[in-house]
């Protein structure tokens, strides 16, 4: 069966997110040789499941499934609405997909309607899920299944339908926040994501000035305050740890709470060095425990748009990447500009550009250079400009630089391929008013919180340039606690896994020490 396997279909699919016993076939059933035939329905009564997309007049697909094609649609961009499922728990409930559709109409009591589509106002059948044996059948009227599968949630939706081992009673996953900071931090902010993830609940809160602690009840009533991370430990109702203290004290609490049971999500940096880092893995593996972090800026809609832009080779084979963040100002005068509770300059903005550099190459480099200025800002202890260069073992590179002296942006983005070049250039974010009685105001947000409109470059032959400009993507609501929910409660993959944030920690831990040593080249293991 392997020619007619999710392997071969799946395209830009993972295929680490589909159970052996999950099998996908594309093409006429009633045409298959009949040994063939026996041995996929053997397979499905002894357990195993599978996703086909039914033709019409298919005999054997309307026995097996239960359904018939009522009517073939022409390819559009048709919106699928997932019925109210436990299969569809942490998805979006209508998705647009651009597919030929084939509507359904189910034969028989047994199967049931798990999506449908309007037509002309009319919600139809589209995808549908039947019991046959011990295993299932799940028919899409989605014709194209390597697009179903690729779909970032009719993808997972398919594949959960066709588990065998879905939990099936929902339940939630009790969390407390470690460093719950003031109003409007970072405590607040995965507080809102669990009361709008369904799975997750707030259940306490941590922190050594009581005024946060009182901030967090009153954004939050109903947690219990602790005063130190040790106090939690004997809170039953805590199944999840989110450490989002400063970076130094990241390794000191996760252990002590891996230690005591507890799932833990890391703030970013993970923490300050590989060892550190390699120890945290290495705890979480001996207890059995998840271990992530919330690398948030994955799901920012320029980058998620730039990933697709280089995944999909629209400008060849990347081999050069520069990022960018900063300008000409005073930097904060709070934890973050203080190297030895921040880390340094290069374990702030560094942890969500150098993830990025590694993502968009799929792995760690070979070496390392920094350098580091002192040069007007000689209040706080941070670098006022830092500059990380990597270079991979084929001669790829990623340049990463962080500044409070540069009164000319530099580009956010600035990708090259074989092919072409992508650019996206920072834009202010000013909020203008009129207040009665006080006049004009104006808000200033930080740059980098607005995504940039990507600009591609494509060579087209001598003297030709295709030009094109790429929006955001998007935005993916809480992506990261939506899967940490996913992985806990489903055994979905973890989007996150701690090795890809160990080898971030690596990388600058690297920078660090080259910066320090006046720009030596580091090797890295």
């Amino acid at each position: 069966m392997s020619q007619h396997s999710v392997g071969a279909l799946a395209g830009r699919a993972s295929l680490h997110e589909l159970s052996p016993r999950a099998r996908v076939f594309a093409g006429r059933l009633d045409g298959l040789p009949s040994d063939v035939l026996d041995e996929l329905r053997r397979h499905v009564v002894g357990g195993g499941s599978l996703l086909i997309a039914p033709e019409p007049d298919d005999a054997v697909a309307a026995d097996l499934a239960g359904v018939v094609v009522e009517r073939v649609h022409p390819t559009a961009e048709w919106f699928v609405t997932l019925m109210a499922r436990s299969e569809a728990v942490r998805l979006d409930g209508e998705v647009p997909v651009s597919s030929t559709v084939r509507t359904l109409t189910p034969l028989a009591d047994d199967v049931r309607v798990t999506a449908t589509t309007n037509v002309a106002m009319r919600p139809r059948p589209v995808i549908t899920v039947r019991s046959v044996g011990c295993g299932r059948v799940v028919a899409s009227g989605v014709a194209d299944l390597e697009r179903v599968i690729a779909h970032p949630t009719l993808g997972r939706f398919v594949l959960r339908l066709m588990r065998q081992d879905r939990p099936d009673a929902p339940r939630e996953i009790g969390v407390a926040i470690v460093g719950y900071g003031p109003h409007g931090g970072m405590g607040y902010v995965h507080g809102l994501a669990c009361a709008e993830t369904d799975g997750l609940r707030l259940a306490a809160a941590v922190d050594n000035v009581p005024e946060r602690l009182a901030a967090a009840t009153s954004d939050f009533p109903d947690i219990r305050p602790y005063p130190d991370a040790t106090s939690l430990v004997g809170d039953g109702a805590v199944e999840l740890v989110i450490v989002a203290t400063p970076p130094t004290s990241h390794a000191t609490i996760a252990l002590e709470m891996l230690r005591a049971g507890r799932h833990v999500v890391l703030e970013k940096p993970m923490c300050l060095t590989a060892g550190e880092a390699d120890q945290l893995i290495a705890e979480a593996e001996r207890w059995d425990r998840v271990l992530t972090v919330h690398q948030s800026r994955r799901w920012d809609r320029d980058f998620m748009a730039l990933r697709e832009i280089v995944s999909g080779g629209r400008i060849g084979e990347v081999f050069n990447i520069e990022t960018f963040v900063g300008g000409f100002d005073h930097p904060c005068r709070l934890w973050h500009s203080d190297e030895l509770v921040s880390g340094g300059a290069i374990f702030d903005w560094g942890s969500h550009h150098v993830d990025w550099m590694l993502a968009l190459y799929g792995s760690p480099p070979a070496r390392v250079l920094a350098s580091a200025h002192k040069r007007a800002w000689h209040d706080v202890t941070n670098a006022d400009q830092m500059t990380i260069w990597m270079q991979w073992i084929d001669g790829r590179e990623a340049t990463f630089r962080q500044s409070d002296l540069a009164a000319i942006r530099r580009p956010k983005f600035y990708v090259q391929g074989t092919a072409g070049t992508i650019e996206g250039r920072y834009r202010p974010l000013v909020t203008e008013t009129v207040v009665p009685g006080r006049g004009y105001s104006e808000h200033r947000d930080h740059h980098a919180e607005a995504p940039v409109t990507l600009h591609i470059a494509r060579y087209d032959g001598p003297g030709r340039l295709i030009e094109e400009s790429v929006p955001p993507a998007a935005g993916a609501g809480w992506a990261f606690h939506r899967n940490l929910a996913d992985h806990l409660l489903l055994g979905e993959p973890l989007a996150v896994p701690p090795s890809q944030s160990r080898d971030v920690v690596a990388v600058l831990e690297a920078a660090h020490r080259s910066a320090a040593a006046g720009g030596i080249l580091v090797e890295l293991g």
